[in-house]
Parts: structure tokens; C-alpha cells; sequence
């Protein structure tokens, strides 16, 4: 089997896309391609469950009364994929799964997702996900401020 066959096998079944095998890029271009919506989550700054939620929430545009839990998580996401013609695609951006502080977190929002795409799968809606995973954020440089979370510099 091909690269592109596997990789379209990976794509029109839904649910985890293997980053390992696909990339953020590819996964984009085949989601537009078939008429389905991509939303990349950035992580990158992401240190905790609730930063992580409030990501997803930025990245598909979701109202401000979000709840800032799992079953939030799940609720945003089925709405999201409804809202869509086809379905969804979102993309997690450098996950931090390798820090202590996310490690159960990230398995936890993983396994939503799967539920999510059970949930488009029988709603004849898509819904697939990538995580690409970024292991354990750099340790804070001793006398040097961290980047605040929205990404501004400080004066």
C-alpha cells in the first residue's frame, strides 16, 4: 500500500490521525479537499488542562460560556462538528503530554475526542484529530520572565 492510500485510509476513518505518519500540513490540505473544516489547536504555551480547553475553545471560535471541563470539551466539540457541513478536523500543535501537569490531562482530552468522532460518526458527520505531541516544556530560565500565554512581550 502507498503512502497516500494509507494516509487516505488514516484520514476518511476518522477519529486519531497518527502524527507520526501524517503531517499538519497534509491533514489540512486532504480535510479542505473533502469539504471538512481544519482547526489547529496551538498548545505550545498550554501548561494545564484549563489552558489546553481554553486553546480548543479559541481555535473553533466557541462562545465565552464555556464550561472549562471535559464534559465542556465534549459538548464544544459535537456542537462544533454539527455546525460544519461535512465535519471537523483539529489538529493539537505541540501538546505538552510529556509534563507532569498534563500527562493525565492529555489522555483524558484524547479519549474525548474519541468520543467525539463516535458522536460524528453517527451523526453522519466526520471528525478526525491529530496531536502532535511536544513532550515536557523547556524549565524557566533563572531572572528571565516566561512568555505570557498570549503570546506579548513584556515591557
Amino acid at each position: 500500500m502507498t503512502r497516500t492510500a494509507t494516509l487516505q485510509d488514516q484520514l476518511e476513518k476518522g477519529g486519531l490521525l497518527d502524527a507520526s505518519t501524517i503531517t499538519r500540513e497534509e491533514a489540512i490540505k486532504w480535510a479542505q479537499d473533502q469539504g471538512i473544516t481544519p482547526f489547529v489547536v496551538d498548545c505550545d504555551r498550554a501548561r494545564s488542562r484549563s489552558a489546553v480547553l481554553r486553546a480548543v475553545v479559541k481555535a473553533v471560535d466557541f462562545p465565552e460560556f464555556f464550561g472549562g471541563n471535559l464534559d465542556a470539551l465534549y459538548d464544544c466539540l459535537c456542537d462544533t462538528t454539527l455546525d460544519q457541513k461535512k465535519g471537523v478536523l483539529l489538529w493539537f500543535h505541540n501538546l505538552h503530554s510529556g509534563d507532569p501537569a498534563l500527562a493525565e490531562d492529555s489522555k483524558a482530552i484524547i479519549n474525548v475526542c474519541n468520543d467525539a468522532a463516535d458522536f460524528a460518526g453517527n451523526n453522519d458527520r466526520y471528525f478526525a484529530f491529530g496531536v502532535l505531541h511536544a513532550g515536557k516544556h523547556p524549565d524557566p530560565e533563572p531572572g528571565v520572565s516566561p512568555t505570557p500565554y498570549s503570546g506579548a512581550e513584556l515591557e
